[in-house]
Formats: structure tokens, C-alpha cells, sequence
């Protein structure tokens, strides 16, 4: 299996948490919940390089975070975009070669290992690939608290991260993205645009996005889970 090296979009202020700063430095289970992303990656030995994107006044709170908690992989640290979509392809540019490249959210901190090796093995068999899962709930296709018809979930899946790509594949798009001001729900998207196959790897419910002040209590649940289940 190929080496790869990972993006970490970390500069959004999570407004939806209403946490009145950056929800990276929340802790979960005492540890910012950033550190618990990080150390994914830090501990999968695949992972050559973490290129992290802040905020451009927390870089230097970034930089002890990580020399903190020994977060050895950061090979650079840039200032991101007001979007995810600005701040990934900033990111992107400063990855160096042509590596297998994720993207990852820095508030999805309970990804597994076997997932992001499914991931990697798929991007290199098939080409680019992100990690989904299939929805569960009945959707209702709405307009003004009026439902048109019950959607077919059949084929519906939740797109989650880490995606994965070739870098010149990802930053291609990106690029075009730019030039003709399109801007996409996630990096997938943007392939999916210029008529690009992105295939699925199956994931897990756990993995999930830090966004709310419940996210928090459920994030804390896996943890304690994940404890006794190793006991």
C-alpha cells in the first residue's frame, strides 16, 4: 500500500457551535479536539505529512498545540480561506510531488484505521475515492414545510471524510474550480463537476463532524465506548 500525506482544513470558526471561539480547541475527554484528529494520522505510518490550515491569528496557538502534544507530522502549517473550499486548495498547494493526497476535516476526529487504509488501497486501484455512508432516515423532499414526495434512499449515501485523490487530480479541479467560480459541497464535488468518477468506501457512523454542542457529548460517548470496548 502507498504513503500518502493528508490536508487538514482547521479554520473554520464553527459558528453552529456558538462556542465564542476556534471549536479545534474544545476539549473532548480533556484533549482539543484537533489533537484528537492529529494524532490519526500522527500514529498511521502510511502518513508521511500533515499540512495543517489555520486561521491566520491562530497559527502560533496552532504551533504550540502541536509541539504540546508531540504532533510530529505537521510538515506546514498554512493560512487558509474564508471557506473550506479556499482553505483545502491552499492546502493542496503546498503539498509537494505528485503523492496520493487526503483531505480531512480537523472536527472528525473518530475516523479508524482500517477505513483510511480501505480508502488509500481504493484511490489506488480505482482513482479517487471518499468514505460515505448509507442513509438511514427516511428523507422528505420539502418546500415552504410542504413535502413534495418521500425520496428514494436506496442510492443515497452521506459523504463523510477523509476523501482521496491524486494531487494533480485534486489541484487540477481546484483550479478549474477557481477559474469558472464554481464552488462545490466538498472536494468530490469538484471532480463530480468536470465529469470525473469518485468512487465510495463504504464508513463508519462513528466518523462523526464536531459541529454542535451535542456533537460534543456524543463525541465523549465514543470515546468512553471505544475504552470499554479495549478493556
Amino acid at each position: 500500500m502507498k504513503n500518502y500525506q493528508v490536508v487538514i482544513p482547521a479554520a473554520g470558526q464553527g459558528k453552529r457551535m456558538n462556542a465564542g471561539k476556534n471549536k479545534q480547541f474544545l476539549l473532548i475527554n480533556q484533549i482539543p479536539l484537533l489533537i484528537h484528529t492529529l494524532r490519526v494520522f500522527e500514529e498511521d505510518l502510511l502518513c508521511d505529512k500533515i499540512i495543517l490550515v489555520v486561521n491566520k491569528e491562530e497559527i502560533e496557538q496552532m504551533k504550540r498545540l502541536t509541539s504540546q502534544y508531540a504532533i510530529k507530522k505537521v510538515e506546514k502549517i498554512v493560512v487558509g480561506g474564508s471557506e473550506r473550499q479556499e482553505s483545502v486548495y491552499e492546502g493542496l498547494k503546498a503539498v509537494q510531488g505528485n503523492p496520493i493526497v487526503l483531505v480531512h476535516d480537523g472536527a472528525r476526529p473518530f475516523i479508524k484505521q482500517p477505513i483510511i487504509d480501505a480508502l488509500v488501497d481504493s484511490v489506488m486501484k480505482r482513482g479517487a475515492s471518499i468514505v460515505a455512508t448509507p442513509v438511514k432516515d427516511t428523507v422528505k423532499q420539502v418546500s415552504k414545510e410542504y413535502i413534495h414526495h418521500t425520496v428514494d434512499r436506496t442510492s443515497l449515501w452521506a459523504a463523510q471524510t477523509p476523501q482521496a485523490f491524486r494531487h494533480e487530480q485534486i489541484l487540477r479541479a481546484h483550479e478549474h474550480a477557481v477559474k469558472v467560480g464554481y464552488t462545490g459541497t466538498d472536494d468530490a464535488s469538484l471532480l463530480e463537476h468536470n465529469g470525473e468518477k469518485v468512487y465510495i468506501v463504504p464508513g463508519d457512523y462513528e466518523n462523526i463532524k464536531i459541529t454542535t454542542p451535542e456533537d460534543l457529548i456524543f463525541g465523549e460517548a465514543i470515546i468512553k465506548s471505544r475504552k470499554e470496548g479495549n478493556k
